[in-house]
């Protein structure tokens, strides 16, 4: 499948790339406020509703929450994916273990998953981590690949969907989960069989909501026609846009379906903390093979972090919390879901709930980010492999 060049924005905003992500599996400084006051409502913009007239952003006890479809969650996520590696090596378990807690304690009901994570180990994290709290929270994992083989690869087979479930629900250590994504598209299942296969699960109580992750629109209405598609999770953060530029997030906002941005603060660029000096473990980070992040491009993508310092300032803010309550402005169907194992980095993630951003500062951030080419592809050439661009 190819990618067409009419998705890539002729202001240059990132040069997309045309293939994507895993084989093997594939963000600090203190918030704005501690304690459940970081999760006050604060998004700044009314209600708005979706084509079905439901809303799509909720008020309950004075905490923001969201809609992924028919599915309530807390507006901004925790991504667990990092606990088990990917981006430096595995997080001590406790330590983890306590942030997922401490996203808990401060009203985060949203949290995500995938059995390629680890492999299995992440899973496994954070069933442990939620068994006290499972009535109250929301659980997402992904299917997708071949783990078992050394081939490896794609397998989005019926039977690989229902057996990936059984052992997921036993990691997790739940008898349902919330969401259900679909790792990658994969070219040789049709998504019609797939969805038909997540709605027998549905049907059984395993699951109770089907998503999609790095899918195009084409795909996204097909699998739609045949099971409510409650949620697409894609790349998206001020230097990864292709989704505005693709007809994703549009989409998403026609058929009423939630929006889920993987990776909402650049895999960590976004927080400010790397230069032209940092260097990734080749062994245990992806980023080391990132071309965004290599010697020839980092130092050409700077002048983003750089503006981002200053307007983030200019709020009384960390440049994380801007690039979070610029998503949560964007539109109210986006659930960012940063990724961290560190309390302080959570709560400043968090934070991003307290800075109210409106549709001028929007527009005014959408300008300057339009001043900033984005050099390099968004992910190394191992990991790009299967993003599903047909049209």
């Amino acid at each position: 499948m190819k990618n067409t060049r009419n998705e890539l924005d002729a202001n240059n905003l990132q040069h997309v790339g045309r293939r994507n992500f895993l084989t093997n599996s594939v963000i600090a400084g203190a918030g704005l406020a501690l304690g459940p006051l970081l999760l006050s409502a604060c998004s700044g913009q009314p209600e708005k509703k979706n084509n079905q007239g439901e809303n799509m952003l909720v008020q309950n006890d004075n905490k923001m929450k969201r809609k992924l479809g028919k599915l309530e969650v807390s507006a901004l996520g925790l991504g667990c994916m990092n606990m088990a590696g990917n981006y430096n090596p595995p997080a001590d378990k406790q330590q983890s273990i306590k942030t997922i807690r401490t996203a808990v304690e401060n009203g985060v009901t949203f949290f995500d998953t995938a059995e390629v994570y680890g492999p299995y180990t992440d899973e496994e994290l954070v069933g442990e981590a939620l068994a006290p709290f499972r009535n109250k929270v929301k659980i997402a994992t992904k299917f997708g690949w071949e783990l078992e083989s050394k081939k490896g690869g794609l397998n989005s087979s019926p039977e690989r969907i229902r057996k990936v479930v059984e052992a997921s629900l036993r990691r997790l250590k739940t008898d349902y989960i919330d969401l259900l994504y679909q790792h990658r598209v994969d070219p040789n299942v049709p998504i019609e069989d797939v969805a038909g296969t997540i709605k027998d699960l549905i049907g059984q109580g395993k699951v109770q909501h089907f998503g999609l992750s790095e899918a195009s629109p084409k795909t996204i209405r097909r699998a739609h026609a045949v099971l409510p598609v409650s949620a697409v999770q894609s790349e998206y953060s001020m230097w990864t846009r292709n989704v505005e530029l693709n007809g994703v997030l549009k989409t998403c906002e026609e058929l009423g379906i939630g929006f889920v941005p993987w990776s909402p603060v650049g895999s960590g660029f976004l927080t400010g903390k790397y230069d032209t000096s940092t260097k990734f473990d080749e062994k245990t980070d992806f980023r080391a093979g990132f071309p965004r992040f290599s010697k020839e491009f980092l130092p050409l993508n700077m002048p983003l972090i750089e503006w981002l310092k200053q307007y983030a300032a200019t709020k009384n803010a960390t440049p994380s919390q801007v690039a979070l309550a610029w998503l949560l402005a964007k539109s109210p169907i986006i659930v960012p879901i940063p990724g961290t194992r560190f309390e302080n980095h959570l709560l400043e993630n968090l934070g991003a709930l307290n800075l109210n951003l409106d549709q001028q500062d929007v527009r005014a951030i959408d300008t300057m980010l339009s001043k900033f080419p984005i050099y390099g592809e968004r992910m190394g050439e191992a990991h790009m492999s299967s993003i599903d661009y047909s049209i």
